[in-house]
């Protein structure tokens, strides 16, 4: 199923925004896919890093799985940019399509 969002787009003379939806071809939606892969290993690699720092900071004796479950919780906390990305393609198509 194609990732598909919609947009709110003031007329003049109207009130109310009228609501386009935008969806993504095929290429775009796995270039925004391959680009959060990527951005999504780095940040877990972050993320790793951050929480062995973390813990040995803390003075607790960082056993492996510790650091996995931290960076874990860490990673939950920032990421989700698969669907941001996805988000940003259709805002950029639907402002290439609507721009004044």
């Amino acid at each position: 199923m194609p990732f598909s969002k919609t947009f709110p787009r003031t007329l003049k003379g109207t009130t109310y925004p009228v609501w386009e939806e935008v969806t993504l071809s095929e290429v775009e939606e796995k270039e925004a896919e391959e680009l959060a892969k990527k951005e999504n290993s780095l940040l877990m690699k972050e993320c790793l890093r951050e929480a062995e720092k973390l813990l040995l900071e803390s003075h607790y004796k960082a056993y492996q799985s510790d650091v996995v479950r931290l960076a874990v919780s860490l990673f939950d906390k920032v990421s989700s940019h698969q669907v941001y990305h996805k988000e940003r393609k259709a805002k950029e198509r639907f402002d290439a399509l609507f721009a004044k």
